[in-house]
């Protein structure tokens, strides 16, 4: 989030996220170690929520496979797959079939294309760091739940990818990666949104690489390489580069570089009644999905 001049360097270009995801969308999957493992264990935590929806939206579905799974999950529900990139979703049809069908729906996830109160399940995995303002995507997501209706979501906090901030603030004043909001941040926006009895929990992951080379390849691959307006103009001078090298090889250990990921799992729901003042909750991992008796 953006407020005034402050992290302008941050904002993220619209048009270049799509862009960068649409290059990425062909060979996504053999990079997406990552965003496959944080998107099965959003999935595994459904299986201690009861839900039996009839709108379910993956928003930020990406190349479709956690469309596919909810369509296998709730076989009664229409599930439709929404994302940025349109060629993410022509992709995503290769994962449609008579048992795993879904729709696909090109948009923009601070305005989706759904009816107010028309939606049950909103699903999104690793979606929100890539929008300039989660307020306004929960506000949407808030507008389009029914009432009771869930939102289960992931993101990245500020702690991922530091090793590589640090590297390259080693070698010039420039960004190069993208700025992650802090976890209670991100559940003060849920209150702002509306949404009711938010939950959310922090797991660290931690991938390893023999070069700092093939990791900036893996963050190309998955679109995620730096889409920000204070990004340098051009390309790296291999003075800059090789000063980044040497900086991220002071982490190295056991051989391996490492790439942390902070990952922020978070669920809140739309309230049954009017909006109560609440303040935000953050409560162990195994609480998620408990609705109050009340």
């Amino acid at each position: 989030m953006t407020d005034g001049s402050e992290g302008r360097e941050f904002v993220l270009d619209r048009r270049s996220v799509q862009r960068a995801f649409d290059r990425a969308a062909r060979d996504y999957d053999r990079s997406a170690v990552l965003q496959t493992r944080v998107r099965n264990e959003l999935l595994d935590r459904l299986d201690i929520v009861r839900l039996e929806p009839s709108l379910v939206v993956d928003l930020g579905a990406g190349t479709g496979h956690a469309s596919a799974t909810l369509a296998k999950r709730y076989r009664s529900s229409r599930v439709v797959a929404v994302d940025l990139a349109p060629d993410m979703l022509v992709v995503a049809a290769r994962q449609r079939s008579w048992l795993r069908r879904f729709d696909r729906v090109c948009a923009d996830a601070a305005r989706l294309p759904f009816r107010d109160a028309s939606v049950d399940l909103v699903f999104s995995n690793l979606m929100l760091q890539w929008c300039n303002e989660p307020d306004e995507v929960f506000r949407e997501c808030r507008r389009v739940l029914r009432p009771g209706g869930l939102l289960t979501y992931t993101t990245f906090g500020p702690d991922t990818l530091h090793e590589l901030r640090r590297a390259w603030s080693a070698a010039d004043g420039l960004t190069h990666v993208n700025r992650f909001i802090d976890m209670h941040d991100i559940g003060d926006a849920l209150v702002r949104a509306g949404l009711s009895e938010p939950v959310l929990d922090v797991e660290r992951y931690t991938l390893t690489y023999e070069d700092v080379r093939t990791l900036m390849r893996d963050l190309k691959a998955i679109g995620a390489h730096n889409v920000t307006t204070g990004r340098a103009p051009g390309l790296t001078g291999r003075g800059r580069m090789a000063a980044m090298t040497a900086a991220y090889e002071e982490h190295r250990s056991g051989g391996k570089l490492p790439a942390t990921y902070e990952v922020v799992f978070g669920q809140a729901w739309a309230p049954l009644q009017g909006p109560r003042v609440r303040t935000e909750s953050v409560i162990p991992v195994e609480s998620i999905g408990r609705r109050p008796s009340s």
